[in-house]
């Protein structure tokens, strides 16, 4: 199936828990006229702890090149994990992988869009790396609790894969509230800058919805959730989760 643009965030690459095998699946299945890259895709915090680096890693790089030799106009836009390459940007390789800071999008209804990994709008990662980085380590705990928690889950007759990562992201009342913030911050940041919406990452969470008349949308992640963000051909908006395809 062919979209105009399809956009994904998040696949951590480099990490034990990327789906990357499963990315690999989805841009065979799937291919646009534009891929954008937005941000948390290479995870330098985890490179820098211990490479756990697979083939399919590897793959997902070469796919993506491969996609822009044949036509297919590749946009990274590098967020906290991958800030490593914001001291090189902009950046163009070959005819038709651009690497910028941030992008700005027009759909075929004439809305534009802002488009931006998320993480410049997070007090915490801006001001306060090392939570962060404590952050990104609970996280991973959470995330290698799920193996073991599903194998007892099925042991009860529970077919249905469950994540303790997931739920307690859409649970605990603290990190409820810095989803919606983080949300209407960025909406606001669109609506003062005279876009129509904003296009963004960082949190793990597809979502696309409207904040005060602004569209926000967000692609989600490969970690857990395998969703992506796509633009069709008539237009029309719609989220991806690969692991329900």
């Amino acid at each position: 199936m062919k979209y105009r643009s399809i956009f994904v965030s998040d696949i951590h690459l480099g990490t034990q828990f990327s789906k990357a095998d499963k990315f690999l699946e989805f841009l065979k299945e799937f291919d646009s006229e534009n891929i954008y890259l937005i941000g948390d895709i290479i995870d330098g915090w985890a490179i820098k702890r211990k490479v756990k680096w697979k083939q399919s890693h590897s793959d997902v790089i070469q796919k993506l090149l491969r996609k822009a030799r044949k036509g297919t106009n590749i946009y990274y836009i590098p967020g906290n994990h991958d800030e490593f390459l914001r001291g090189f940007l902009p950046l163009t390789l070959g005819d038709r992988v651009y690497i910028l800071d941030d992008a700005k999008y027009t759909d075929l209804n004439g809305k534009r869009y802002y488009i931006t990994h998320g993480d410049f709008f997070d007090a915490i990662t801006m001001t306060k790396k090392w939570i962060s980085v404590l952050g990104d380590y609970g996280y991973d705990l959470l995330l290698y609790l799920n193996s073991p928690i599903n194998r007892v889950r099925k042991l009860f007759g529970y077919k249905k894969y469950w994540s303790l990562s997931k739920y307690v992201k859409d649970n605990v009342k603290s990190s409820v509230s810095f989803i919606t913030d983080f949300e209407t911050i960025l909406s606001n940041y669109a609506k003062q800058n005279g876009y129509d919406g904003v296009i963004c990452g960082h949190i793990h969470k597809a979502e696309i919805k409207d904040i005060d008349n602004i569209r926000y949308l967000n692609s989600g992640d490969w970690v857990e959730n395998c969703t992506a963000l796509v633009e069709t051909l008539d237009g029309e908006w719609k989220i991806i989760n690969f692991l329900e395809e």
